[in-house]
């Protein structure tokens, strides 16, 4: 349970309450453990009377009313308090399972880019959801049945061996073999239960990658092929999950054998003791009730292991990522004033999954307000270049200035709060069109929210739908064109107003009559503004301070459009390139 102690955090923190749980268990059992006693006691009674010890019938029915209201009363008692044991350690597993969620929650919103270009998607899902289910459950009912089992052992056996040793000893003659075959069974589940999780992740993922991509998939007319895919995949889950439940099913009826026998041996040694004179009649009756009351509680045995072993696995794959450090971290405490001067001083990055130089030995400067445009290729490392402003990565070898101050050295929120990032590939939440350019700026007013759409001219679109901005968009914007998207995407950056804007190729999937009218729009709103524009366009980018042309990761051409326009290489054909095609 070497994983599992990673929790132990969390029973510290709701200690109180888990100790209210087992006093109250304790009351519970010791209040059930009075029936069998009041059990002897009646039979005794009644054993008394027909061999004439006792002659007073009124008497003997009296104690047995009397005995019959404990009875009542214990078992009454006993359930109030079993009400209130699962009150209290129940509703703590659900506190420490909302605890352990958040918990993971935070730590991914932590963890680097890299990380999740390593991991995939429905793994990710299924740890926080899954796996962390199963570990509720060893908080929840393998606490609780565990605490109630052994609580319910200690004091049954010390009564029992209070009154007759040798009959005790017999009874629970076949728990030895109760616990080797337990331990045996204990390390097959855990083994298979983290194959059945590891399987359970590749489904989700799967899954999650089909639903992703369903138009591609239907559009390639590849239904069948993806069916086929998942059926393979779910097959061999379900055999992995058969072949953990054929481990699960051996427990009961090797619990019942074990309980089956107790009883045998109880109505055995007891019958030849009772015969011996050494025992009463009701002590064989009692013992019995003693035998099936721990019943459950020995069955439960299997059951208990089966979840601890299953939460074991699942902790495991949990502690798996919460151990990662991230790769970028926050080394600045104290608030950083980000004003928007960049500078890259020899940069040169590699991708550690791809291993993939992107770019080398990167040299620029960017005063603040001023703009720099990207140009190049794809793969040329434009992308790259933002990435690392707004440091999703870390450089390789050089240094990235922010201010004249290494970019390692500020705090990573205040640089991040400080810069307006439009990507490539626009991302919408399932939510409102209100709410998804509010994302810049929560509390922005509905006035606010109208503007920075109208300067992103997608006002006149958005009021045209019949819910205007209270429009659900769908799952990642599915319900809006590409333009559409990017353009909501444009007015959540300008809405946060930031020290740095950062457009990366964000205006691909409109056409240049509205591209010109939003570069017109963010002309205006980027005064006074650092602003970097990636774009494939000259029409995009042709105002800016300085032009940078970027090839397989170095820089070839560098300038402003006039500059550039009027010496040979790279910029001047594209520039006669586009120039020629918007003529035809």
């Amino acid at each position: 349970m070497k994983a599992l102690q990673y929790l132990n955090k969390y029973f510290l923190k709701y200690k109180y309450r888990l100790l209210l749980g087992i006093f109250i268990t304790i009351c519970s059992n010791i209040l059930a453990l009075q029936v069998p006693q009041l059990i002897r006691e009646s039979v005794n009674i009644s054993e008394d009377y027909k061999n004439g010890i006792v002659n007073d019938l009124a008497l003997v029915k009296a104690d047995l009313l009397r005995n019959i209201m404990f009875i009542i009363g214990a078992a009454l008692l006993a359930g109030f308090f079993t009400f209130l044991m699962r009150q209290l350690i129940i509703v703590t597993s659900r506190l420490i399972e909302f605890d352990l969620k958040n918990e993971i929650y935070r730590q991914y919103q932590r963890l680097s880019l890299n990380f999740y270009k390593k991991n995939r998607t429905g793994d990710l899902m299924n740890r926080i959801s899954e796996d962390v289910t199963k570990v509720r459950m060893y908080f929840g009912p393998a606490v609780m049945y565990f605490i109630n089992m052994l609580v319910l052992f200690i004091v049954a056996i010390l009564k029992m061996y209070s009154i007759d040793a040798t009959l005790t000893l017999y009874t629970i003659l076949p728990l030895p073999l109760l616990s080797v075959s337990i331990y045996l069974l204990s390390s097959i589940i855990h083994k298979r239960s983290t194959i059945v999780q590891q399987y359970l992740s590749k489904l989700t993922a799967n899954a999650q990658e089909i639903f992703s991509g369903i138009s591609i998939i239907k559009s390639y007319n590849i239904e069948d092929k993806a069916i086929a895919e998942f059926n393979n995949l779910s097959n061999k889950s379900k055999d992995k999950n058969i072949h953990l439940y054929k481990a699960n099913a051996l427990f009961h009826p090797l619990m019942m054998l074990l309980i089956g026998l107790s009883n045998i041996l109880v109505i055995y040694i007891g019958g030849l003791r009772y015969m011996d004179g050494l025992i009463s009649l009701g002590v064989i009756a009692e013992f019995i009730m003693y035998v099936n009351m721990l019943t459950w509680p020995v069955a439960v045995v299997g059951w208990v292991t089966s979840i601890i072993q299953e939460a074991e696995a699942s902790q495991n794959r949990i502690n798996e990522f919460l151990k990662i450090e991230p790769e970028i971290t926050n080394k600045q405490p104290d608030k950083s004033i980000i004003k928007g001067a960049i500078e890259f001083k020899n940069v040169t990055f590699t991708y550690d999954d791809t291993n993939i130089t992107a770019l080398k030995n990167i040299c620029f400067k960017l005063a603040q307000g001023k703009t720099l445009a990207i140009l190049g290729n794809t793969g040329s490392g434009k992308s790259t270049i933002i990435n690392l402003i707004a440091r999703l990565y870390d450089v390789t070898t050089g240094e990235i200035l922010i201010d004249n101050t290494n970019i390692k050295n500020l705090n990573l929120n205040n640089l991040r709060q400080s810069i307006g990032f439009v990507p490539q590939e626009a991302f919408l939440f399932s939510d409102t069109l209100k709410n998804n350019i509010k994302f810049g700026d929560k509390n922005a007013t509905d006035e606010k929210i109208e503007k920075a759409a109208q300067d992103a001219y997608i006002h006149h679109n958005i009021i045209k739908f019949n819910k205007g901005y209270n429009t659900y968009v769908g799952e990642r914007g599915v319900t809006l064109s590409g333009g559409q998207k990017q353009r909501i995407s444009i007015a959540r950056a300008i809405i946060k107003d930031p020290e740095i804007l950062i457009f990366d190729d964000c205006l691909s999937a409109v056409d240049t009559e509205t591209e010109e009218i939003i570069l017109n729009n963010l002309n205006n709103i980027s005064k006074n503004k650092t602003t970097i524009i990636v774009s494939h366009r000259i029409s995009s980018i042709k105002n800016a301070d300085t032009i940078i042309i970027l090839e397989d990761g170095k820089i070839i051409q560098q300038g402003t459009h006039n500059e550039l326009v009027n010496t040979s290489g790279y910029y001047k054909d594209l520039y006669d390139q586009q120039l020629l095609e918007k003529e035809i």
